[in-house]
């Protein structure tokens, strides 16, 4: 199975040397702008380059794939590890889930859930 590849952080010009410019990405525009005319030392810019492999996009730096999980219902239909997936480029067409519960479900149904995974050898994210 392919790794995930390692990209630059993609922030703005002059975030970081100036107080007032905050750490996020917008396209540069203007027509000056060094940024937008690839100069080296003005930073990465998010390009089609960086993008990963298709059968590592979507997963967790854990390694495993995360599905949300509401109820203990939805947390029994996920798949475990041992059961075969059609998705290509998984080792032996095998692939590991871990849950992520949604922030909606209470403290109550949080608890069975947790429980449940632990019977099932689930990782839990949160």
């Amino acid at each position: 199975m392919a790794i995930k590849k390692s990209k630059p952080k993609f922030n703005v010009l002059n975030a970081g040397f100036k107080k007032r410019v905050k750490h996020r990405w917008r396209k540069p525009r203007g027509i000056d702008n060094k940024k937008r005319i690839r100069l080296a030392w003005a930073g990465a810019s998010p390009r089609i380059g960086y993008k990963n492999a298709v059968e590592v996009r979507g997963m967790h730096p854990s390694g495993l794939f995360e599905v949300l999980i509401h109820n203990v219902a939805e947390l029994r239909a996920v798949p475990s590890s041992q059961s075969p997936v059609s998705k290509p480029g998984t080792e032996n067409g095998k692939r590991s889930f871990a849950a992520r519960i949604a922030s909606g479900v209470g403290k109550k149904k949080r608890d069975e859930i947790k429980k449940a995974a632990a019977e099932l050898k689930i990782p839990v994210l949160n």
